[in-house]
């Protein structure tokens, strides 16, 4: 398993992190298994939000671990905040309420990493400051940082908190690139050169910002997979194709392609089952050459001029 250090911070965590969105769905025995099924294979991240299964899936973790000091200290925790049922709230109550119910679901005094979940159009910088400032004074978190933010928004969230924001979480698969595609097409005439993103994998190189890919499988917003689905038939039988050179699964492939980006990106593994989270840390290493790499690229339809 790769490991990586995370931005500026003192952590190193595995290049494979292990997403807990689904577990409340297991039981505790089936939700055991596939956690020490992670720790097995490498992985020492584990990624949680206050949302997942209503804050079950936290609980589910905590008790299906036998949450303990020594257990503790083997995991890197990371939790995120700031979506409510039909809006967001990035304020300071919300926050450190959040927070302290997050460490009692998962039985910890405090999280290793803490994110804003999503960006709230009536973010208030200063609040958050304020409750990033009281959290790492108490203990209770020791960084911060953000997902599915664009460069601007982390430009002013960094002017008024103290703490260096080290991770952006950000949607990635084969199938979904946007945050590549404009930067393979700059300055042409067709849809691929249009920016979406804002440049936010340059701008998290430039500014030492983690990223953590979620959704390595997925088609769309959360549609699921698209390896069985024959509108993506042409980039499955690419991948079909690596996956037999290497003798691994289209999964491991699917994952190497996004550890292979030199930006040392993390990838969040969802699923809720062993076997895929042994297939997918298979993918932290994969040596896949720079023409596998762009081949893949265009067979999801890409254009590489």
């Amino acid at each position: 398993m790769k490991t990586i250090k995370l931005s500026e911070s003192s952590i190193v965590a595995s290049n494979i992190v292990m997403g807990c969105m689904r577990i409340s769905q297991l039981s505790n025995k089936d939700a055991g298994k596939l956690i020490h099924t992670a720790l097995d294979e490498g992985i020492n991240f584990f990624d949680h939000a206050d949302i997942y299964g209503k804050g079950e899936s936290e609980v589910r973790f905590s008790e299906a671990i036998g949450m303990n000091e020594t257990i503790r200290e083997k995991m890197v925790l990371q939790s995120k905040c700031g979506i409510c049922s039909g809006f967001y709230d990035s304020s300071k109550e919300h926050i450190l309420t959040s927070v302290d119910n997050i460490l009692k679901r998962l039985k910890t005094s405090y999280l290793d990493i803490l994110l804003l979940h999503r960006p709230d159009a009536l973010i208030e910088p200063e609040e958050v400051a304020a409750a990033f400032d009281l959290l790492a004074s108490a203990g209770k978190v020791k960084y911060f940082g953000v997902s599915n933010y664009n460069p601007m928004q982390i430009e002013l969230l960094q002017k008024y908190v103290s703490q260096k924001l080290i991770i952006n979480q950000l949607q990635l698969s084969v199938v979904h690139t946007p945050m590549i595609d404009s930067g393979m097409a700059v300055n042409m005439h067709i849809d691929q050169a249009i920016s979406r993103e804002n440049s936010v994998l340059d701008y998290c190189r430039i500014h030492n910002l983690t990223i953590q890919a979620w959704s390595p499988f997925q088609k769309g917003f959360i549609e699921g997979p698209f390896f069985e689905d024959k509108r993506y038939a042409e980039v499955t039988g690419v991948i079909d194709q690596i996956a037999a050179k290497y003798n691994v699964t289209r999964t491991t492939v699917a994952v190497g392609w996004i550890t292979r980006h030199p930006a040392n990106i993390q990838v969040i593994l969802g699923t809720t089952k062993p076997e895929r989270i042994i297939e997918g840390c298979k993918g932290s290493e994969i040596p896949l050459t720079r023409e596998e790499w762009y081949a893949i690229y265009k067979a999801a339809g890409n254009m590489v001029p």
